[in-house]
């Protein structure tokens, strides 16, 4: 399972980070998933107002992200899903996607958190998805791994005390 090792991340007094969740439409029911797993996840850390924005696809994912990371958010959520098929076109979605959405946070030091779903399967990205039944919850965890980054970056920019 990918999941195992995974740290148990405690993130703090985040609640007026400003932070923009991007979501994929294929595949509705594991979309539906991820999409209700990362606003739980920015409840629970009291972030009650985030800006969720749809994209008609994964490929789509880093030119938004940009945009976001432009005007101001704190943290960005990106979240898709690609299964693969029987031509390369998986191989070349999977690249550009997690190429793009990495280059956009460097570019910019905005944490992006990636919540695209790479899978062989159907099942396997409904065991992902954090639906019930399913094994993990990789749209709650991108949340909190992008939010523990923006604290951690937050951390770096202020005065020392």
């Amino acid at each position: 399972m990918s999941g195992k090792g995974a740290p148990e991340l405690s993130v703090k007094n985040c609640g007026d980070l400003r932070v923009a969740v991007v979501a994929a439409q294929w595949h509705q029911q594991v979309m539906d998933g991820l999409v209700d797993g990362a606003l739980r996840a920015l409840h629970e850390l009291g972030i009650d107002e985030p800006t969720l924005l749809r994209v008609p696809g994964s490929f789509e994912l880093p030119v938004v992200a940009k945009v976001l990371a432009g005007r101001g958010y704190d943290a960005v959520v990106a979240l898709g899903v690609v299964i693969r098929g029987g031509t390369p076109h998986f191989d070349y979605v999977c690249q550009g996607v997690t190429a793009g959405l990495t280059q956009v946070s460097v570019d910019t030091g905005v944490p992006i958190g990636f919540g695209v779903l790479t899978c062989d399967t159907e099942a396997q990205a409904l065991d992902r998805a954090g639906l019930p039944g399913s094994a993990e919850d990789k749209g709650h965890e991108a949340v909190t791994a992008a939010i523990a980054t923006a604290a951690t970056l937050r951390s770096v920019s202020e005065p020392w005390r």
